[in-house]
């Protein structure tokens, strides 16, 4: 396996996605000025779109942790970690990142940031207090890879996509019913439209992030434990993570930049969930790792 093998392939994905959010809010505002006859509506998208586009390619690390109220660290806040990143970015041949910290119990993390110069690694308070040094240390060499692998990027403009979608959605939704009056039967189209769009924008934000393959996971924990050469830090880590039960307020798009996921005892709840789920199984991704020989 050879590290960050997957890198050229996330940077296209990352343009793919963003072509692809690019088309779809111009073809909804197409399909709203049609029926309403007024072209400024496409227009509107058209600026909604370069604007949300631009955006979460340069703003979607701060977007991220202006979601998740993280707070920068320096050195002298927390040295053992400092150490450690920096031990691990000097292995992976990375830029030493940016770290932040969720004040949250839970023990978790997440990695984003355009690119390698400008990556972010945010962590709860939880997980340092939780965590032993090699399990720690598993944890940031996972996310490290990430970094390594430029899927943090993707991951994050998926989760800001994700919001911009329901918004439009909801943008139109009113529109439909401000301008009802001017046609039943145009109206009764947009609202039977508007309605419909409301309710499926967080099904396709969810379907938008499932995209994103759950072998990013994989391949990010197989990565961390090359790096590190001890797999069993990750490994308890992991299980310490999922035993854990602390809950945590996070916003549902944002769920699947983190290591593992954190609705504790949810994401089991019925099968209409595990259709959803952003992470491959704890168990799975464990027995993954034992099976790795480094």
């Amino acid at each position: 396996m050879t590290l960050y093998s997957q890198a050229d392939s996330n940077i296209r994905k990352t343009w793919l996605f963003l072509t692809g959010f690019f088309i779809f809010i111009i073809l909804v505002g197409w399909l709203f000025s049609y029926l309403l006859g007024d072209s400024s509506i496409l227009f509107i998208a058209v600026i909604i779109s370069v604007i949300a586009s631009f955006g979460s390619y340069w703003y979607s690390d701060k977007i991220a942790l202006s979601m998740m109220k993280a707070n920068p660290i320096e050195e002298k806040d927390q040295q053992e970690l400092y150490r450690a990143v920096e031990n691990l970015c000097i292995t992976a041949g990375l830029p030493m990142p940016k770290i932040f910290i969720i004040e949250e119990q839970q023990p978790n993390a997440f990695a984003t940031g355009r690119d390698q110069k400008h990556a972010v690694v945010a962590i709860t308070r939880g997980l340092l207090s939780k965590l032993d040094k090699p399990e720690l240390e598993g944890v940031m060499a996972h996310e490290l890879s990430h970094i390594g692998n430029k899927d943090m990027l993707i991951s994050t403009i998926v989760v800001i996509m994700a919001g911009i979608i329901a918004m439009i959605s909801n943008l139109f939704l009113r529109i439909g019913f401000s301008r009802r009056r001017d046609s039943k039967n145009t109206g009764g189209i947009l609202m039977v439209l508007g309605i419909a769009a409301a309710i499926l924008a967080p099904i396709a934000a969810s379907l938008v992030q499932l995209a994103i393959s759950r072998k990013r996971e994989f391949l990010a924990d197989a990565e961390g434990a090359l790096l590190t050469r001890y797999p069993d830090g990750l490994i308890r880590a992991l299980e310490k993570i999922s035993q854990d039960q602390t809950p945590m307020k996070v916003n549902q798009a944002a769920s699947t930049l983190f290591i593992s996921s954190p609705f504790k005892g949810k994401e089991k709840d019925s099968w209409f969930t595990k259709l959803f789920m952003t992470h491959p199984p704890i168990e799975d991704r464990i027995k993954a790792l034992r099976d790795l020989k480094i």
